[in-house]
């Protein structure tokens, strides 16, 4: 054979380019998912939640219920949406995801401050993201103090003595004990299915094709409808099974509360089982290997980690990123889940994320049908 021949490898070499060169996807793959991430990164990473979706219950209109109201308009912590009136529209509110803090004035408050009697401001905080409501709870104090001084002046300056004359009392709804495990466990169930079943269906599809059997089944009078059907069928057993292992594990070894409908869980996590399994349908229609099928099946996970809320707050996301977001089902399952499991919520209390995850699933497989028939030719 000889020793070592510099021709021989500048051939392996410039074959081995080439080959990187035709192989479009993977090629896609090492330039585009580091562009992917750095931008991911750099945007989406943040933990300081603004923007908080607010409602306010002024049952006091007084100068200093108005400053403190303003004070909270003006901070980039709160974006006040409307009013709310009684205890169970806000709970509501905050059951449904409209509102993730709820801001109550009491009767009388104004009146009470000034004979020194110290009511309280009732902040009620949605709690199932510990990190997304700690910096608005945080930066109320700033925001009172504030409102005192500019608000308690001249002959009413003697009702500021130290402490405040009147107290903030946060009562952090559905996680009061800010428990970590309460907030990711559940999520993790979205995660997982969509990690493993889009994987194993594009995967499962793409060795049919390597294997020739595609090629048996097309020449049969199967259609694109009853061939994605068949496929991706006995997969949801095992998303069945993996969310069985998940509540066990989930409700007995964490300690993670159920307050919710079991129905409302069973058609969210059915309808979240079929989009998943629609999109492995879709990305083996697209790939030419078991390996494109695995890069393109990872290139999906990135956005359900980072976008959906999973990680970090979907409030303290940019815009265009909450945007993108809403397209991933991640994140409308993950919303669903923490909803009913956390917030006790019933069906009409998930019901638009049900018709987001409908659409999704109907464009997702329409699109896998359409890829299907032009393999076909």
């Amino acid at each position: 054979m000889g020793g070592f021949s510099l021709q021989r490898f500048m051939a392996v070499l410039l074959k081995e380019f080439i080959q990187m060169r035709r192989d479009r996807v993977t090629f896609a793959m090492m330039i585009g998912l580091p562009i992917i991430q750095l931008l991911l990164f750099g945007f989406i990473i943040n933990s300081d939640a603004r923007h908080l979706p607010t409602l306010i219950e002024m049952n006091d209109t007084g100068p200093l219920s108005r400053a403190v109201i303003s004070g909270m308009q003006v901070s980039d912590y709160f974006d006040i949406r409307g009013a709310v009136s009684g205890v169970e529209a806000g709970e509501k509110a905050l059951r449904d995801g409209s509102a993730a803090i709820i801001v109550v004035v009491p009767e009388n408050f104004e009146r009470d401050v000034v004979r020194g009697l110290r009511p309280n401001l009732l902040i009620s905080a949605d709690a199932t993201d510990p990190s997304a409501v700690g910096g608005a709870v945080g930066a109320l104090s700033g925001i009172v103090q504030t409102a005192i001084s500019e608000t308690l002046t001249g002959p009413l300056r003697a009702a500021t003595p130290t402490p405040a004359p009147f107290g903030v009392l946060v009562h952090k709804m559905y996680n009061p004990e800010g428990r970590t495990s309460t907030n990711i466990v559940p999520g993790l169930l979205a995660i997982i299915l969509s990690m493993t079943l889009v994987m194993m269906t594009a995967v499962a599809i793409v060795k049919e094709s390597e294997r020739g059997t595609m090629e048996m089944l097309i020449a049969t009078p199967v259609r694109p409808l009853e061939v994605m059907a068949g496929k991706i069928l006995p997969y949801v057993f095992v998303g069945y099974v993996q969310t069985i292992v998940f509540l066990i594990t989930g409700l007995t070894l964490f300690g993670v509360p159920f307050e919710g409908s079991w129905l409302a869980f069973f058609i969210g996590f059915n309808l979240f089982i079929l989009v998943n399994l629609a999109l492995g349908f879709l990305i083996s229609a697209a790939a030419r290997s078991q390996m494109q099928a695995m890069q393109l099946s990872m290139f999906t996970i990135l956005p359900s980690v980072l976008l959906s809320g999973f990680m970090f707050p979907f409030a303290a996301m940019p815009g265009w990123a909450q945007v993108i977001g809403n397209i991933v089902p991640t994140t409308h399952f993950l919303r669903v889940v923490r909803a009913v499991m956390l917030k006790g919520g019933g069906v009409a209390d998930v019901m638009g994320e049900f018709v987001a995850m409908s659409i999704l699933l109907v464009v997702i497989g329409g699109i896998a049908m359409m890829r299907y028939r032009q393999t076909l030719d």
